[in-house]
């Protein structure tokens, strides 16, 4: 009855009605409202009040039979004038009588964590956009590490034991094969993903991989594949940048509409590295050149990367117990170094110069001249090297049918024959706008008409260069160079029909000390004598506990010469054979934990240079296997070893003469290894086995063995 005498008044609501006063329009209206508000509150109540409740809440002046209402609404259209009568159902209520008011109700809250999550959220996207574009993602790579690396790590800390965990989720029902297989995965995708200096990691890990589990070593095989190429643009604005403005053009003095008397320029990379890509280019007075660009990223990335690098390794080194983290400052001069090509530039030409002055090595070995107008701290212009890399053997071996007494292209740093100069302008005049294909002459005269040539020279001659360059390097020079990988070492064929061994890329040295060299040379000459007694003096000097095992690892086979009867024997008297294969596997690894504690027992004696100089001999041992064996290496860097000792200018003249005299007598003691050697040679061609290198490797796989690993060397197969 209420709600028909409101509607009513609403359709009518400037009628008088009889005995009560009516209102104007506007006061009306806001008195309906009122009562419209009223009544919903009313209803809201409804569910928690009762009826009785309710009705004595509403004022008397709102109730009135349906009749009187009626007869009021028909009165109201008819007789106008003011009400006489106490009943007035359009006056609203007073405050007092509604109670006291609601609060409007505020979203605070809402809005404040409203407001934290924006600014979150714009937090975010700025530091991810200043990330991306300012340090080319570095700290986005950095997190990404950290977070594999604790993974890696609690991975190993909860399942590396001899019995895999029960607990669901987390235990490896597979055993330590499928540990080592997962985590194998991790890392590697994360060097991948990360790119930059992680691949260059990734590589000096999969260089390593001989000692890892076979999981590793089966995944890290692939991180010799070529990375991705960085865009022409990319390069242009590298070039830019370090030559001041200056555009390829005019840098290098190329064209690429095919102007006269200009160079030319591939703009496809004709390899992409971790770190940095090589062009071809042809300047405009016959050099070909290779043109060595910095990708633009690694100088943002790069002081990311080595603190990440700093960071897990000091997490692992407090996490498992090893005294790793005192390598890293070392491992990351060398590595920041490496990206430096003003360094590298310095580092190839002091080796060309001491490769030059060596009588022994003149004419064997080359290093391309760089040419420091065209060079810059990210772009490095050598010699374009003709040749073949060191893992083409069948190549290398092949019968020579480029002529006789003529040798392969560039040999000695002669100029090569220039390439059809007016087909190649003609061809870039035709498109002018973004080409990619590649104009150097491949010069393939060699492989004859059919193609099935090759440079005809023997693996004894090429390794034969290869060890006396690098033993030169460490026992007579000091200088090292670290990455001499099958890429890095070109072979070329001389008129005479002799090897020549071009060494590339020169980032990676170390520098040696001439009382460090000396000892070293001292070590090696101790160890093919068995004077474990110098070897003993020499290790305390460095702070070594574990002399045979450092023996061992220097070798690349096991010694034998212990006082307790070889490293070998000394590591199985401690096993107990009633043990299964998993823990007796698990044993030793603690052991070779243990090992490596005492390796590096004194971590401010020990010399850092061992940890680049092991890796240099690791790769010719690498090498020297996947030709076949066909030098006796150990011989030979011991006879380096002791030469060193009497060829040392530094030394007096009379100590001179004293280790002259040694070295004859230490010649004459490993005359006696080459009937070793020679019996391995023998058996190796008649097909009843392998060589020498293949028989240390197999002892040295029976030692690692004992250590659950399983020790594999074909990394350069891959």
């Amino acid at each position: 009855m209420l709600r028909q005498s409101i509607i009513a008044a609403s359709h009518c609501p400037n009628a008088p009605v009889a005995g009560v006063t009516i209102l104007p329009t506007r006061a009306a209206t806001r008195s309906l409202v009122h009562t419209r508000t009223y009544v919903s509150r009313l209803r809201s109540a409804s569910a928690t009040t009762s009826t009785t409740t309710i009705h004595n809440r509403i004022p008397q002046c709102f109730y009135s039979s349906s009749r009187s209402s009626r007869t009021a609404w028909s009165h109201a259209t008819t007789a106008p004038g003011p009400s006489a009568g106490p009943f007035e159902p359009l006056t609203p209520p007073s405050p007092s009588k509604l109670g006291a008011p609601y609060p409007a109700r505020s979203y605070t809250r809402t809005r404040r964590w409203s407001r934290r999550l924006l600014i979150f959220s714009s937090l975010i996207g700025v530091a991810y956009l200043t990330d991306k574009y300012v340090y080319a993602s570095g700290l986005a790579r950095s997190l990404r590490t950290f977070g594999v690396g604790l993974v890696v790590a609690a991975d190993y800390k909860l399942n590396f034991r001899p019995e895999p965990l029960s607990i669901p989720w987390i235990g490896i029902p597979e055993g330590i094969p499928e540990l080592h297989r997962r985590n194998a995965e991790r890392l590697f995708d994360l060097l991948r993903h990360n790119g930059g200096l992680y691949l260059k990691i990734g590589q000096a890990i999969a260089m390593q991989s001989a000692v890892l589990p076979p999981e590793f070593q089966a995944m890290f095989s692939r991180m010799f594949d070529d990375a991705p190429q960085d865009s022409w643009e990319e390069v242009e604005q590298v070039i830019r940048e370090d030559f001041g403005g200056r555009s390829v053009e005019e840098v290098f003095g190329v064209s690429f509409s095919g102007a006269e008397g200009r160079g030319v320029m591939e703009r496809t990379a004709r390899a992409s590295a971790s770190v940095a890509q090589v062009h071809w280019a042809r300047l405009p007075d016959g050099r070909e050149v290779a043109i060595k660009i910095q990708k633009p990223e690694i100088e943002r990335q790069i002081g990311w990367d080595l603190w990440a690098f700093k960071v897990v390794t000091w997490v692992y080194t407090w996490w498992f117990d090893l005294p790793l983290y005192s390598l890293v400052p070392f491992i990351s001069e060398r590595l920041r170094l490496e990206t430096d090509f003003e360094n590298e530039a310095k580092n190839s030409e002091i080796m060309r110069q001491l490769v030059e002055n060596e009588p022994s090595l003149r004419g064997r070995v080359y290093i391309p001249p760089v040419y420091p107008e065209l060079s810059s701290k990210r772009v490095l212009t050598t010699e374009w090297i003709e040749g073949i890399r060191l893992w083409d053997k069948d190549a290398m071996t092949r019968p020579w049918l480029g002529g006789y007494g003529k040798g392969s292209a560039g040999v000695h740093g002669a100029q090569l024959d220039p390439p059809d100069m007016p087909a190649i302008r003609s061809a870039l005049r035709k498109n002018t706008q973004g080409y990619t294909f590649m104009i150097k002459p491949e010069r393939t005269e060699w492989k004859g008409r059919r193609g099935k040539g090759g440079l005809g020279l023997s693996t004894k001659d090429v390794m034969t260069t290869m060890v006396d360059l690098f033993s030169a390097q460490i026992f007579k020079w000091g200088v090292v160079h670290c990455d001499p990988h099958p890429g890095n070492v070109f072979i070329r064929r001389l008129p005479n029909g002799r090897a020549e061994l071009v060494l590339i890329d020169h980032g990676l040295y170390v520098y040696m000390s001439d009382k460090f060299r000396h000892e070293y040379g001292e070590f090696w000459k101790a160890l093919m004598t068995f004077d474990n007694n110098k070897i003993k003096e020499i290790t305390d000097e460095w702070g070594i506990k574990a002399a045979d095992l450092f023996a061992s690892a220097t070798l690349l086979r096991p010694y034998e010469g212990g006082d307790d009867g070889g490293f070998q024997a000394k590591l199985m008297k401690h096993l107990d054979g009633n043990k299964t294969a998993s823990e007796r596997s698990y044993e030793m690894q603690a052991r070779m934990k243990q090992g490596i504690r005492d390796v590096l027992a004194d971590e401010d004696k020990w010399p850092k240079e061992l940890i680049f100089i092991g890796r240099n001999m690791r790769i010719v041992q690498g090498n020297n296997q996947y030709l076949g064996s066909p030098v006796n290496r150990i011989k030979m860097m011991g006879t380096w070893a002791s030469r060193s000792l009497f060829q040392d200018p530094n030394l007096p003249l009379g100590q001179r003469l004293v280790n002259y005299w040694h070295h004859f007598l230490f010649k004459c003691v490993l005359a006696l290894t080459d009937v070793a050697f020679y019996f391995f040679r023998v058996r190796q061609l008649l097909h009843r086995g392998g060589g020498m290198e293949d028989e240390l490797e197999a002892r040295m796989r029976d030692v690692a063995k004992e250590f659950g690993v399983e020790l594999q060397h074909n990394v350069f197969e891959g």
